[in-house]
């Protein structure tokens, strides 16, 4: 067992009132520069609808993430090393920036320097980047509360396989915000897919990252997300993404997007997990048994011989006993609320979601019903169908999803009666509650203080001299006359332990390095690369 930790977030969509603020202060704090005017690391989407860039969930077409070859081995969807060596400097899966939106602006110079005339001046769209007039006919927030819904909304690829059941005329139509951010993946494929090693997941706290540096504009790690939350900076000709704020991380701080969100349904904390159980669990066989297995990677923090074993491979103890006050932990493996969104990709989304509940307070009420029975009943007859939202979360499989849905029904059922003196319809104990478990999850996702929704250690300084005096030197994996995936002084010389990806002997054979900084490497190469130069502190993704 080798036990790592990983800086999760949870998100509670029944509290998201697309707002729109996380991604206003991502942008401001991130992505307010020339080359990024179509860069959202953070944007909050209308389900069901085409999402950001669009269709970016529709795999057939952008070949994200991973599958398994015919003997149930991982292998990026993009294609084996020799496809991406081979369309290098042309890659067909790539979105162009229509699929993202070219970027706009309003000429508002023209209210104030027009000439005095009996026709009130007007402004005209732009183009963030050609300067150029232009009419817009799509864009990020396009879609927003389902605008254009008939048009688009049945293009979500969450809906086609049921879009029969689904209407969306004014009757039946259903809704909900979804936040999106980098998942900052356990096994990742868009680190896997880089040439160049410039990505990279950091050891300490998982966040993966991009070493500027090293980066050489190639955009196979655009491509191999199958988030598509990697963005191509055409200024700098470089890759960025969502860090997760990890100076803000490492000071103990939350992330912008959840220091400033308006209806406080992010949770950040820290989760401990077997890095040597995540290559098999993400080879699970049959997609619908990925989040099972998912869950499976994960390790009690409360459990004494994976405290003492953490400690002992280097976790510290402030580390593990923040793993154990962590609300991602609890929301996610105690309590099983959250979700992943879309474990099909096997990449191990670390950015779970507790499924929206309120449309069933809603239906309930009107009906008359109070009791728990009539809640429960009321879920599989929800205008957001539970195979939608399974759709998203569980790779189809309705189970979890309802199961989730059930106990946070539960608990508003229970936490009503107490507070009005009534006795309890219903057991927690039916939905796998305790009373305990019900009174704490009741905290958690209603009135959860600051310090119980953000349980972030500060990162270790003391360990920055050890490291800096390991760092070796490196050059961009291509520029070497060894190949992709090997430094300027190739092979390195000494064994490098094996991390997420492939093993050894796979039709796409990849090898994971962990280099004296504390990254961690997973590379498209037959052979280990030597240790990257570390990114400053401040330095961008």
């Amino acid at each position: 067992m080798r036990v790592m930790a990983q800086v999760c977030m949870v998100m509670n969509l029944d509290k998201c009132i697309g707002c729109h603020t996380c991604s206003v202060t991502c942008k401001q704090t991130w992505t307010n520069r020339p080359g990024t005017e179509y860069v959202y690391f953070n944007n909050v989407e209308t389900k069901p609808g085409l999402g950001y860039p669009a269709r970016y969930e529709d795999q057939e077409r952008w070949k994200g993430g991973w599958t398994l070859d015919r003997k149930d081995r991982l292998k990026l969807r993009g294609g084996s090393r020799l496809k991406r060596l081979a369309t290098i400097f042309y890659n067909p899966d790539l979105p162009t920036i229509e699929d993202y939106h070219d970027p706009f602006t309003y000429d508002y110079a023209n209210l104030i320097t027009a000439p005095a005339g009996t026709k009130a001046p007007s402004v005209s769209a732009r183009s963030a980047l050609t300067g150029r007039e232009m009419n817009p006919t799509w864009g990020a927030n396009w879609e927003d509360d389902l605008a254009g819904a008939p048009e688009r909304a049945l293009g979500d690829p969450n809906i086609v396989a049921m879009a029969e059941k689904v209407r969306l005329d004014f009757e039946s139509v259903f809704m909900f915000y979804l936040p999106r951010i980098c998942e900052h993946c356990l096994n990742p494929s868009c680190v896997a897919s880089c040439p160049s090693g410039a990505m990279y997941k950091r050891e300490e706290d998982g966040i993966v990252l991009v070493d500027q540096d090293r980066c050489r504009g190639w955009r196979f790690c655009v491509s191999g997300c199958p988030y598509k939350k990697v963005y191509f900076n055409h200024r700098t000709g470089k890759a960025e993404k969502c860090t997760l704020c990890f100076p803000r991380i490492e000071a103990g701080l939350p992330t912008i997007c959840s220091e400033t969100c308006v209806g406080r349904l992010r949770y950040l904390g820290l989760v401990l997990y077997d890095a040597d159980a995540v290559l098999a669990a993400a080879a699970t066989p049959d997609p619908a048994d990925l989040y099972e297995a998912q869950l499976s990677v994960l390790l009690d923090p409360h459990d004494p011989e994976v405290a003492a074993t953490a400690e002992a491979q280097g976790i510290p103890h402030d580390w593990v006993a923040g793993a154990r006050r962590s609300p991602a932990y609890a929301l996610i493996a105690r309590h099983r609320v959250a979700l992943p969104l879309h474990p099909e990709y096997r990449t191990m989304p670390m950015v779970w979601y507790v499924p929206p509940l309120s449309p069933v307070a809603d239906v309930t009420a009107a009906a008359g019903y109070d009791d728990a029975d009539a809640v429960f009943a009321a879920i599989d007859a929800l205008r957001i169908p539970i195979e939608y939202l399974a759709n998203l979360f569980t790779a189809g499989r309705v189970a979890p999803v309802r199961d989730a849905l059930r106990r946070l029904a539960m608990v508003r059922s229970v936490m009503r009666a107490r507070q009005l003196g009534q006795h309890a319809a219903a057991d927690p104990a039916d939905v796998g509650l305790s009373d305990d478990d019900a009174e704490d999850l009741f905290r958690l996702l209603a009135i959860a203080r600051y310090e119980d929704r953000y349980v972030v250690p500060a990162a270790h300084a003391e360990d920055a001299g050890r490291l800096l005096a390991q760092h070796a030197l490196s050059g961009c994996a291509l520029e070497s006359d060894a190949g992709p995936g090997v430094g300027r002084h190739g092979r390195a010389t000494e064994a490098l332990p094996d991390f997420h990806l492939l093993q050894e002997g796979s039709a796409d054979r990849s090898v994971a390095g962990r280099d004296g900084i504390g990254r961690l490497h997973l590379r498209i190469s037959d052979a280990p690369a030597s240790p990257a130069s570390p990114a400053a502190p401040g330095d961008l993704p």
